[in-house]
């Protein structure tokens, strides 16, 4: 190889977000020794870096900051030469507890509207809501009878007919000896799962003795009509199962009537989500995710974002370019309630990355933050909403609720979202109440699990124009909310989890 060529690859080979950047992305393995051309000028590594890993591009003294996406992800805990590997040997997370936050707006611009007149077909709800799926779902009250649940939607399925685009079994281990909040918890969970757009009947199937009872819990329901409900009170019939079949069969003579209907993109609503991310995530995945944040909420759609400990460190980002002062100080108070959550219970607010995210180059919780958040795009916070508290206004909403994928995407789902959009750059089969499109940051793991991958954004990596891949991922969402399967889907993986967080007997 010619050396002009052998520095074309190799600068190919990195990745540096900002020009104040002291550290770029290796794309590939690269062998300690190897020269890399930089716009600094060329940089000898030290030592070997792993493929997504950063190294250094200059010397950086122990106990200052060190830059990626242009903002503070922690400070060095020891010098740090140019080419050395950069991780969590020699960076640590400046994070603490609550800050008394003094954030202005920056005037930042909205992203241009550009998805007016793309259409998706939907199940219009009795509401005005729109439904990507028309689907039974059955919920138990309580874990007891949580099979009942499960062989119930399976016998179901295999008698489906076309009639209703899935019978869903959402089994849970709570709603027994539960007390206070933790109750209080759990019903308001599930009455926010079965009041989705996506269900086009429900069946509650009841113990009959357990702390959640289904009659406060029907109660609790909104969003769908009477005649769209059954209930099975297991310990007052002879027969649970044969009662659960016939509530399930009555529900599908009726959704065997709905059709979908041309909707607007106005009509989604987008549950922004990323678990087992790599250090590309936010390079490729996430901002590819923005891109669709602000077309959707650009034409009055609605964007959900939550896992807010995988905000702490970027959440000023947010705040900056939210104008309403009321809003900026609601995302102040969800990061510190957050932040004390954590401290009440003697964790330190920086106990993340996870083991997977650290093997993917990920180092501290404000890199992983700092690329979280591009998946809202430019979009400004519209509303702060709490655990199981549906989005009611169009835009971008910041709902509470931890990073935990299962806990997270059931709080994504009882709050409104018709399909979720998730990105991963270590992947997980894992799927949830509503549609999830797997969302690969890289093209080896797209290639590697196309059983879980329903879309690759690693291709922006060599994109001249990464508008031309989010118009294919708007393809994507479209074809899915009009009833194309996700992987999830079609390898039956729809779970919940739900937040726990008080007392049980």
């Amino acid at each position: 190889m010619e050396p002009s060529e052998q520095t074309e690859a190799q600068t190919a080979a990195i990745l540096r977000v900002s020009a104040e950047d002291h550290v770029a992305v290796a794309l590939l393995p690269l062998e300690a020794g190897t020269d890399v051309s930089t716009d600094d000028g060329q940089v000898t590594l030290k030592s070997d870096i792993p493929a997504f890993h950063k190294f250094a591009l200059n010397d950086i003294a122990a106990g200052t900051p060190v830059k990626r996406f242009g903002e503070v992800i922690g400070n060095a805990i020891s010098d740090i030469a140019a080419g050395d590997h950069v991780h969590s040997h020699n960076i640590k997370s400046n994070l603490g507890g609550a800050l008394d936050y003094n954030v202005a707006y920056n005037g930042a611009q909205r992203a241009a509207n550009t998805a007016a007149t793309r259409t998706f077909k939907g199940y219009k709800r009795a509401d005005g809501r729109v439904g990507t799926r028309n689907e039974v779902w059955i919920i138990p009250t309580v874990g007891c009878v949580s099979r009942i649940a499960d062989v119930s939607a399976r016998k179901a399925n295999a008698n489906l007919n076309g009639r209703a685009d899935s019978v869903i079994a959402l089994a849970h281990p709570h709603g027994c000896s539960q007390l206070g909040d933790d109750l209080v918890s759990t019903r308001d969970v599930l009455a926010s799962l079965a009041g989705s757009p996506n269900v086009g009947g429900l069946v509650l199937i009841a113990l009959g003795c357990e702390t959640n009872q289904v009659d406060a819990l029907s109660e609790a329901i909104k969003g769908i009509p009477e005649d769209r409900i059954r209930i099975v009170r297991s310990q007052m019939v002879f027969d649970e199962m044969e009662e659960a079949e016939t509530a399930i069969e009555e529900l599908l003579e009726i959704t065997a009537k709905d059709e979908r209907t041309d909707c607007p993109i106005s009509d989604l609503v987008i549950g922004l989500k990323c678990g087992g991310s790599d250090a590309l995530s936010g390079l490729t995945a996430n901002p590819l995710l923005g891109d669709i944040t602000d077309r959707v909420t650009a034409v009055g759609g609605k964007a959900i974002l939550t896992e807010i400990p995988e905000i702490f460190g970027a959440e000023h980002l947010l705040m900056t370019r939210t104008p309403d002062d009321g809003v900026r100080r609601q995302i102040a108070e969800l990061v510190n309630d957050f932040k004390d959550y954590y401290t009440r219970s003697g964790h330190p607010v920086n106990e993340n990355p996870s083991p997977g995210n650290k093997a993917g180059g990920i180092t501290t919780l404000e890199e992983k933050s700092l690329g979280a958040v591009q998946k809202t795009g430019k979009a400004p916070v519209e509303d702060v909403i709490r655990y199981a508290v549906p989005a009611t206004k169009p835009g971008l909403s910041l709902l509470e609720a931890p990073g935990n994928d299962a806990i997270s995407c059931t709080a994504l789902s009882a709050s409104g979202a018709n399909i979720i959009l998730f990105t991963t750059g270590r992947g997980t089969p894992l799927g949830f109440p509503v549609p999830t499109i797997k969302v690969a940051s890289n093209s080896n793991l797209a290639n590697r699990k196309p059983n879980w991958i329903d879309f690759d954004a690693g291709v922006v990596l060599s994109a001249n124009d990464r508008s031309e891949i989010a118009d294919a991922l708007v393809d994507k969402i479209i074809a899915v909310a009009s009833g194309e399967q996700t992987c999830n889907e079609r390898n039956e993986e729809r779970s919940i989890s739900i937040w726990k967080k008080g007392v049980t007997l």
